[in-house]
Parts: structure tokens; sequence; C-alpha cells
């Protein structure tokens, strides 16, 4: 895929002055675009993926080290098939929607279905934290399929940690994303109780995120929604973008861990449909192809 340059959306983190609660807001338009971008999403599956992009752009970023990642995935039976969102401690992300044609009919209230574009089955969060040995991983039962509450769930049921998580991405008329964006707001141990009461108060101004950035509001001017009459300040503003790690170097390692056998069996069906002795490979999380030629798989 041809090189563009990188357009970054803004992830503010703030946290609140008696240390009762931590505060993210991304605005994260142009992360969903470049996905858009990348997979030739449908509406729907927009939505999933970009609501997933999101949330783990704001979790990736409250990871402890440099090197730490975030995987959400979820496994439902609907059209979408498997939705993977991976973060990093930059807020980066990248992400794979199996089916990105995924699209049912809309709700009665004409909004986008993504619970039924997603199913029943199971979220998993993997968390790779540098100094925590084995990769952390979280299962539980998809609660709506609208991957806000799921994700909040999990927080709640896997990590034992209150958690408001709004998600929201607003579909144009040419299919690109119009607005998106999150709030993420995390309870510190023993919180103020009357903290935590203004916070619940104010949670339906935060409702449709989405609807906050078409409106032209900043990540601070959506922080103060959900922090109305709370002492709080933002701590820093990271620009995020969707980024993939995938090169021809790496790709090359996976296609020779296949091994030379079913290798060369690969290259002999190539050659039997009249097609050079080559491979190409295709990342699923950027769609970028690698080819590699008989000489660069088996050395000859």
């Amino acid at each position: 895929m041809e090189k563009q340059e990188i357009k970054y959306s803004k992830l503010l983190r703030g946290m609140t002055r008696d240390g009762s609660a931590r505060v993210l807001v991304i605005d994260s338009r142009e992360i969903v675009n470049e996905m858009i971008r990348r997979h030739k999403t449908a509406p729907t599956a927009t939505a999933a993926l970009g609501r997933s992009l999101t949330a783990a752009s704001m979790i990736g970023s409250i990871l402890p080290w440099k090197g730490d990642s975030v995987t959400i995935a979820f496994n439902g039976d609907g059209d979408a098939g498997k939705i993977i969102a991976v973060g990093d401690y930059f807020g980066n992300v990248k992400g794979y929607i199996q089916n990105p044609l995924a699209d049912p009919p809309r709700k009665p209230n004409g909004k986008l279905d993504v619970g039924a574009a997603v199913g029943a089955g199971t979220l998993s969060v993997l968390k790779d934290i540098s100094d925590a040995g084995d990769p952390q991983t979280g299962t539980i039962e998809i609660v709506t399929g609208e991957i806000a509450e799921d994700i909040a769930t999990y927080f709640a049921k896997s990590e034992q940690v209150p958690t408001l998580l709004s998600l929201g991405v607003l579909v144009d008329t040419d299919y690109t994303c119009k607005a998106a964006g999150g709030v993420l707001v995390q309870l510190m141990p023993y919180p103020d109780e009357e903290t935590v009461r203004k916070i619940e108060d104010n949670t339906p101004a935060v409702a449709n995120v989405s609807a906050l950035f078409d409106r032209g509001l900043t990540p601070r001017e959506v922080a103060d929604l959900i922090m109305e009459g709370i002492e709080w300040d933002p701590y820093d503003e990271l620009e995020t973008a969707y980024l993939c790690d995938c090169s021809r170097e790496r790709m090359h390692k996976k296609m020779l861990g296949l091994g030379k056998k079913e290798l060369a069996s690969l290259l002999d069906e190539q050659e039997a449909e009249g097609k050079p002795r080559e491979l190409t490979a295709v990342c699923r999380f950027c769609n970028s192809e690698y080819t590699f030629t008989e000489r660069d798989l088996l050395g000859k």
C-alpha cells in the first residue's frame, strides 16, 4: 500500500486533584479514517473496529512501560467475525476485522447496529507488560457487542477497576469518518465519594461522544464535561495514529517459519497455475504486501 503522510489524533490525559480518578479523552477521527483507508470497511464494520481502536489507544497509553501493548479481541458470532485492536504505550494503534463489509440492517432508531455485527461470544484483553513475564489475559462473555459496555465490564470483572467508557464513531455519507472519539474514566483505590457521585452525575453529558466532536469540541472541552464540578488537571496531550509495525524482514521470518517443505509445495502450486515461483504475504493489520522469490524463501 502506498505511503501517505501520517495524520495524528489527539489524546488528552488527566487526573483529579484528590487522586480519585484518571480521565482520558481522545479525538480519534484521523485514526478511524486511516483504518477505513486500509481496510475499506462498510459503515457498521467501521463503527465496530473504530470504537475498538479508540479504546485500545486510550488503554495502551496508560500501560507502565515503553514496549508494552494491549490487544483487545472480540470473538463474536456476528457478521463482523473476529475483531482485533492493538494499542501501544504511546497510544498508537493497529487493527483487523475479519469481515470489513459487515453491515447488518440499522436499528429502528436509524443507528448502526454494532451489537448485531459483533454478535455473542467472548471478549479477551491481553496485556503484554515488560516486567510482568507472560502476557496477562482476561476473558469475559460479550455483554452487548456495542464495544464500550463490553470493555467497561471487562475492567470491572477481570481487573476490579470501576470504569466509565464512552466510545463513538460517526460515519459520513461517503463512508469516511465524520467524527470519532472516546472518554475513559477509571477510579483509583479509595476514591472520594463526592467525586464519584459527580462523575456519575456528569456521565450523560458524554454519552454521545462522537456528536460532541462533530460539534467541534476539543478533548479538553469534552473532559471538562465529565469533570464538571471536580478539580482536575490535564497532565499531557499525546499525538496518536494508526501505525502498523510490520516490515519485510518480519514477514520474511514468518514465511520461513512455515518450513521448506510447505514453502516448496506452495511455490509448486504457483508454477502449476502458470504464475512466477514467488509468494506474496499480506499484513492483516495494514494490508501491505510483501513478495518473496524462491531464492528469498529456499535460497535457490
